[in-house]
C-alpha cells in the first residue's frame, strides 16, 4: 500500500505544475482567471481582490511552500495590474495587505493538512503490518483446495477490524474459522487476535474439533468482559469427501454443490456464540457433511448479509453467490464483492468477510500445485 509523502520540501516548479496532477494547477488557472477578467474588462480594483482565492485554494492541494509561492505569484500581478490601471496607492496596499493575509494563513492550514497527511500515513502504515499479523494472505491452494478471501473494514481508514478467518493445514486436516466479534474499534481487533491465536494453536494439537472449540471458549471465558461475545463456525476437513462443521451463533455456510445448487447449512443444535456458554446448557454439536469433488462452501460475516441498500433491502447473498458463481472461487468473490459495494452505494457500514473454498476434481489440469504440508497461511506452523 502506498503511503502518503510529505511534499512541504518541494520544488516550486514542481510544487505548481507536477503535484497532484491537475489539482495543483486550479490555483494558478484561478490567478490568471482573474487577472485575465482584469485586462479584459478594465474594472481594476473590482477583480484584484479575488487573487487571494489563489493561495487559498492552494491550501488544500499544496503544502506551505506552495502556497507561498501562488501567494508570490498573486501580488506580483496584482501590483502590476493596480499600476497598469493607476488605481489608488492605498487601495493596492489594501489587496496585497489581504494577500498576505490570506498566503499566510493558507500556508499555515497547508502545514497542518501536510502533518495529518503523515500521522495518516503512518496510521495506514502499522494497520497494513497489524492486517498481515492478524489476517495472513491466503494462498490460491490451501491443501486440497482452491480458496479466496475478501475482506473489507467498515471503519474509514482500517484495514482490519472485528471480523476474522485463517486456514490451518494440519495433521488432522485443512481447519478453517470464520467469525465475528461483538462491537468495533481496538477492542474488537483485540479479541479477534485471542481468538485467532488459540485457533491456530488448537487446531494444529487438537484431533477433534469440538477440543478445538473448547479452547477457544476457555480462552475467551478468561479474558472476554461479561457483554462480549464472538460469533464463529470452525470447519475442518478430516479425510476426502467429508467436511465438519461447528456452528457457534453464526450465520449458517453456504454449501454450493457441483451442479450450482446452494443449500444454507442450519446447525441443526444451535449453539451459543464464543464466550458465552457459561450462561447456558447448551454445547456445540458437530455436523458433518458430504464434501465431494467440484463442491465450494462459503463462509461469510453478518457485514455481507446485513448490508442495506437505498431501500434498506438486505444484500440476497445466495442470488448473488447463484448469479455470480464460477469454478474459479477468487473471481467469484471478486464479482460477489462488487455487487455487494453496488449494493450498499460504494461504502459498507460494517465489517465484512468472505471465505470460498473449493474441492477441484483430482483431474482437474486448472489446480495449482498445492501448498506445502506444515504451512500456516503462508508462515511455517509452529
Amino acid at each position: 500500500m502506498s503511503q502518503a509523502r510529505n511534499h512541504g520540501g518541494d520544488h516550486f516548479p514542481t510544487r505548481l505544475f507536477g503535484y497532484r496532477g491537475a489539482g495543483a494547477l486550479l490555483p494558478v488557472l484561478i490567478v490568471f482567471v482573474v487577472v485575465l477578467a482584469d485586462l479584459l474588462g478594465g474594472a481594476g480594483m473590482i477583480w484584484l481582490p479575488l487573487l487571494a482565492a489563489g493561495p487559498a485554494l492552494a491550501a488544500t492541494t499544496n503544502g506551505p511552500r506552495g502556497v507561498l509561492c501562488v501567494g508570490l505569484l498573486a501580488a506580483a500581478l496584482g501590483a502590476a495590474l493596480g499600476t497598469r490601471d493607476g488605481a489608488p496607492g492605498h487601495e493596492v496596499g489594501a489587496v496585497l495587505a489581504a494577500l498576505v493575509a490570506v498566503t499566510l494563513a493558507s500556508a499555515l492550514a497547508g502545514a497542518l493538512r501536510t502533518r495529518r497527511e503523515r500521522v495518516l500515513a503512518a496510521v495506514r502504515s502499522v494497520a497494513e503490518a497489524a492486517q498481515h499479523a492478524l489476517l495472513r494472505p491466503v494462498p490460491a491452494t490451501v491443501g486440497p483446495f482452491e480458496v479466496a478471501v475478501r475482506y473489507s473494514a467498515a471503519a474509514a481508514e482500517a484495514r482490519i477490524g472485528g471480523d476474522l478467518y485463517a486456514l490451518v493445514p494440519t495433521p488432522y486436516g485443512v481447519r478453517l474459522i470464520v467469525g465475528d466479534v461483538r462491537g468495533k474499534g481496538l477492542p474488537a481487533v483485540g479479541t479477534a487476535a485471542l481468538v485467532l491465536g488459540v485457533f491456530r494453536e488448537a487446531a494444529y494439537d487438537e484431533p477433534d474439533l469440538l477440543a478445538v472449540v473448547d479452547r477457544i471458549e476457555r480462552s475467551l471465558a478468561r479474558n472476554l468482559g461479561a457483554d462480549d461475545f464472538v460469533t464463529a463456525v470452525v470447519a475442518g476437513h478430516p479425510r476426502p469427501g467429508q467436511l465438519e462443521l461447528v456452528n457457534c451463533g453464526h450465520a449458517p455456510p453456504l454449501l454450493i454443490g457441483a451442479s450450482g445448487s446452494v443449500t444454507a447449512v442450519e446447525a441443526t443444535h444451535p449453539a451459543p456464540p464464543l464466550g458465552l456458554r457459561a450462561l447456558t446448557d447448551q454445547r456445540p454439536s458437530l455436523q458433518v457433511l458430504p464434501f465431494a469433488d467440484g463442491d465450494q462452501l462459503l463462509l461469510y460475516t453478518d457485514g455481507v448479509i446485513e448490508a442495506r441498500d437505498r431501500d434498506r433491502e438486505f444484500y440476497p447473498l445466495v442470488e448473488g453467490l447463484a448469479r455470480h458463481l464460477s469454478d474459479e472461487p477468487a473471481r467469484t468473490l471478486d464479482a460477489i464483492h462488487d455487487d455487494l459495494l453496488a449494493h450498499v452505494g460504494g461504502r459498507l457500514h460494517d465489517d465484512a468477510a468472505l471465505l470460498l473454498i473449493r474441492k477441484p476434481a483430482v483431474a482437474d489440469p486448472a489446480v495449482p500445485q498445492q501448498a506445502l504440508p506444515g504451512r500456516l497461511l503462508g508462515d511455517q506452523a509452529a
